[in-house]
């Protein structure tokens, strides 16, 4: 997995299968594919001026990036293991409660490869993850945030 000295890619098991399946698909489908638009796109004859070629050759050069940034990444993976449900870590739900407006959210802790806000999964690298790792649930926080710093209270954690 993960080689010391090296930028760790921290990934839930979903999200380790996730990108798995990114990679197959990219290695399996999406780049045989390209190699066919190419080779019909080079059948039409003058490639200076053929706009599919150059599409083709675009997606081409995407794929085989994303490829390759994959495979780095795959070099420094961690998966992230059972979370500790005593005090907030890399993979816990959390469940907070904003001290000045009695407002709760719940987020999921991932690593930032994987954090999509909209889906309430927050990087490992945010101002509110920073803050409330390894408190536990009762503790009141204070994050510091780039709009000033506000508190939160831990009241749960899964």
């Amino acid at each position: 997995m993960a080689k010391k000295n090296e930028n760790v890619v921290y990934l839930t098991e979903e999200g380790y299968k996730d990108l798995k399946a990114e990679y197959d698909d990219l290695i399996n489908v999406r780049r045989p594919q390209n190699i066919i638009a190419i080779k019909e796109a080079r059948s039409l004859g003058d490639l200076s001026e053929n706009a599919d070629y150059d599409a083709a050759r675009n997606e081409q050069a995407q794929i085989e990036a994303r490829i390759k940034t994959i495979e780095k990444m795959m070099e420094n993976i961690e998966i992230i293991k059972e979370t500790n449900k005593d005090e907030v870590s890399l993979g816990s739900t959390v469940s907070l409660k904003y001290v000045d407006d009695d407002e709760t959210d719940e987020y999921k802790i991932v690593g930032s490869q994987e954090a999509d806000p909209f889906e309430s999964k927050i990087s490992n690298e945010s101002p509110i993850a920073k803050a409330i790792m390894n408190h536990k649930v009762g503790d009141i926080v204070s994050v510091e945030s780039p709009n000033g710093s506000y508190d939160v209270e831990i009241t749960e954690i899964k």
